[in-house]
């Protein structure tokens, strides 16, 4: 399955963000408020990285509270790792795996198309598996 096909029923403008300039405080609460681990961090049209618990967690360590007043562009991971609307399912769980990551901006000609975790992927994963079992237990029961 292509990625695409994942994120057909998902509208772009409904994709969760922030901006390079926003306080990491800011930024924070809106992870919290929405509950979710990641999100892109935008420079205008254009994905400019992608600041999760992880990336506060390692500033925390290593500056303390004050990277709370940080813009988040100061302290996000940059460059976005990206994955096109056009790779498999299995192309970017491979990916992820590899870069030790789990969310990944989906671009479409250079645009945000959508934002996937690996929550997404696995889950995708795992109905195409029983879609096939089942198919193959309906063929042998029929034949």
């Amino acid at each position: 399955m292509q990625i695409a096909t994942l994120i057909a029923s998902r509208d772009p403008a409904d994709i969760i963000h922030c901006t390079i300039d926003m306080p990491v405080r800011e930024v924070v609460a809106l992870l919290a408020g929405k509950r979710i681990g990641a999100l892109p961090v935008m420079n205008g049209s254009m994905v400019a990285g992608i600041f999760s618990e992880r990336d506060l967690i390692y500033r925390v360590a290593e500056m303390g509270e004050k990277c709370l007043d940080c813009a988040v562009g100061e302290v996000m991971t940059a460059p976005a790792i990206t994955v096109g609307a056009q790779e498999t399912v299995l192309d970017a769980l491979a990916l992820m795996t590899r870069r030790r990551i789990r969310h990944l901006p989906v671009l479409e000609n250079g645009a945000l198309r959508g934002f996937i975790s690996i929550g997404d992927l696995v889950k995708s994963r795992l109905d195409e598996v029983r879609h096939e079992a089942e198919a193959l237990r309906t063929y042998i029961q029929t034949a």
